[in-house]
């Protein structure tokens, strides 16, 4: 048996179901939480998504039992957790900053809790060589964190986060003080960890492209609100308010006029997807891969900015209200739209989402 299957074999049977109800913290006059309901299914990866201060790492610690609420309640298993302290939850939790013991090599730090709750010496040590393995750390056991790397750290705080083998692993914004390609790589290892182990894990962030390509589902919060619980196709493709359609992505608002059967914007009528607000000047918000541009030197429309973005470039154009419009194309297609080029702007026949005018 690998150290993975040993691994999976001790934890898959512990994924657990989470569930918030109703949970509200206020600090003073600033409400943390309003009211959080919130579901996470046994061995799914669920993202907390959301600006500084929206609630999101609250909540995690109220999971953790760090934090307690004023009101509601926090249930693992349907067993009400809320009052139970911290060492007594069964959770395994990663901070951005490692925390990890600077005196301690890196197998003690993985074995730090193993030996706190009285783990023979050679079970514990065993069982953390063996994480260690699981990391990709197998060979450096017996450095210092102050020897190891950013993204080295992590990984033995994620081995530690492990070694007590918890129902539930909580992950507080643990990829953000590491530079971008440690980051990625260690994206993808986190999330291959965690479904071959199958164990419930929360990952507060503030970064959407983590969120998106991590979770199973992502919960954007807001000011201590839920905004959308969601896959990441349909959070992406259905945002269900504004907020959520401009923070998870780019998109632009275009002015349009609300008429009978739809929305008119850029001299066409589109169906509205979802509810319209009950004001008849609103946004049409398009994702820039939505939009359509061609060469026209008959439109007011200009292309002011130009983005190489790889595959595709992203172009900024200025309608003629001075409304900016973002549209990636193929980047094949946009060798003639530089800067200062006449183009036209238009949307494909497909429902759009619309919300009350910014301006």
């Amino acid at each position: 048996m690998t150290v993975l299957e040993k691994t999976a074999e001790a934890t898959a049977v512990q994924a657990a179901t989470v569930e918030f109800r109703g949970l509200r913290r206020e600090f003073g006059s600033t409400v943390a939480l309003g009211g959080l309901d919130l579901t996470v299914q046994p061995g799914e990866l669920l993202a907390l998504l959301g600006p500084s201060g929206c609630g999101k790492t609250t909540a995690l610690r109220m999971l953790a039992g760090f934090e307690h609420p004023d009101s509601g309640q926090v249930l693992v298993d349907g067993e009400d957790v809320t009052a139970i302290p911290a060492h007594r939850r069964d959770a395994g939790m990663v901070f951005q900053s490692y925390s990890l013991f600077p005196h301690l090599s890196a197998l003690d730090n993985v074995a730090f809790g193993l030996r706190m709750r009285k783990v023979r010496t050679a079970e514990r040590r065993s069982r953390a060589a063996e994480l260690l393995e699981l990391v990709g750390l197998a060979d450096k056991g017996e450095r210092y964190p102050h020897e190891l790397s950013g993204g080295q750290q992590q990984r033995i705080a994620l081995a530690r986060a492990l070694a007590l083998r918890p129902r539930v692993l909580l992950l507080d914004e643990p990829l953000s003080a590491l530079d971008a390609k440690v980051r990625l790589t260690l994206r993808e290892e986190i999330r291959r960890l965690q479904r071959e182990l199958g164990i419930t894990t929360l990952f507060v962030t503030h970064d959407q492209e983590e969120a998106l390509s991590m979770a199973d589902r992502v919960a954007v919060m807001r000011s201590g609100r839920l905004e959308q619980c969601a896959e990441p196709a349909e959070l992406y493709g259905r945002p269900a308010t504004a907020f959520v359609a401009e923070f998870v992505g780019t998109m632009s608002r275009i002015p349009g006029t609300l008429v009978d059967g739809g929305v008119q914007v850029l001299g066409r009528r589109l169906p509205v997807d979802g509810d319209a607000p009950s004001v008849s000047e609103v946004d049409v918000l398009v994702r820039p891969e939505a939009v359509a541009v061609h060469a026209d030197d008959a439109s007011d429309a200009r292309v002011v900015a130009t983005a190489f973005l790889g595959a595709t470039t992203r172009l900024t154009v200025r309608l003629a209200d001075g409304t900016e419009v973002k549209a990636d194309l193929p980047a094949h297609e946009t060798a003639a739209l530089g800067a200062g080029s006449a183009v036209s702007v238009s949307l494909p026949e497909r429902p759009v989402l619309v919300a009350e005018r910014s301006r």
